[in-house]
């Protein structure tokens, strides 16, 4: 069964089919440019899908064929960037659209095809995992725009992909093939464009099988592992691995080994 959720821009669709939260932004009339409605709507859409046990993979993807995402929406800027005030309030939406995908427990995966441009890549960035068409294309072009990146996003590209190939996404401002991207670790998985949202289905069937329990502990404890040593919550990672010792989903994994079946984790 399908189910749309009714949000306040019909710039973002947020649908519910079976274990899987779709996430769709929906302006390709400007190749899915975000718009200030479309970052306000995110944090809705995440509240519903965090509220839904059934949902265990949430995939976001750009409408149509052409493009992910193209970034920000420029024409925007003389509107929603042009008193301080203005934009302190743009960039509040936007930072918590993108850390709302970042924090949340369930698994995310970005499902790239066509043009993935500038705050595109920062959203696929949020993903846990980025799976992309072979046609697709990614790009930052703030040196041809004059924009200054703030440390954090550029560390979250740093984190993916190292230190040299984000000087060189940033210096050259070209775009990269996805077989560049690939190669560079911006992305995890290549496939041919008929194939990307089969593809991706059968990823999101691989890991709603998996107990949840145990992939919100690997996923904190990534996170975790990614800061300074000063700054990682080791204690919260270890509370999150006694809790997959102490759920019902370890009893019914071990059964299901030793009764030689898969098991049917509930997330308890």
């Amino acid at each position: 069964m399908t189910v749309d959720i009714p949000l306040p821009t019909p710039h973002m669709i947020a649908r519910i089919e079976g274990a899987i939260g779709w996430m769709i932004f929906n302006n390709p009339e400007r190749r899915n440019a975000v718009k200030a409605e479309m970052w306000q709507a995110i944090p809705l859409i995440m509240d519903r899908f965090e509220a839904d046990p059934a949902i265990r993979v949430i995939v976001i993807r750009g409408a149509g064929d052409a493009t992910f995402i193209a970034g920000a929406d420029i024409s925007e800027f003389e509107q929603h960037r042009a008193s301080p005030a203005a934009l302190a309030k743009y960039e509040a939406d936007a930072d918590e659209a993108a850390r709302r995908i970042a924090a949340t427990r369930i698994p995310t995966i970005a499902m790239i095809r066509g043009w993935c441009i500038g705050g595109g890549v920062g959203l696929s960035l949020d993903c846990d995992l980025r799976i992309a068409a072979a046609g697709s294309k990614f790009g930052v072009p703030a040196t041809r725009l004059g924009l200054g990146y703030w440390a954090s996003g550029v560390k979250r590209l740093m984190d993916v992909v190292g230190p040299s190939h984000v000087k060189e996404i940033f210096f050259t401002a070209r775009h990269f093939s996805a077989e560049e991207a690939l190669a560079m670790g911006l992305v995890n998985r290549v496939v041919p464009e008929a194939e990307l949202e089969p593809y991706v289905r059968t990823y999101c069937a691989m890991i709603a099988d998996n107990a949840p329990l145990t992939i919100q502990a690997v996923k904190r404890t990534v996170e975790e592992l990614s800061k300074s040593s000063s700054a990682a919550d080791i204690a919260a990672c270890d509370r999150l691995v006694q809790a997959c010792f102490d759920s019902e989903d370890y009893v019914e994994g071990r059964r299901a080994f030793m009764e030689k079946r898969r098991p049917v984790f509930n997330g308890r």
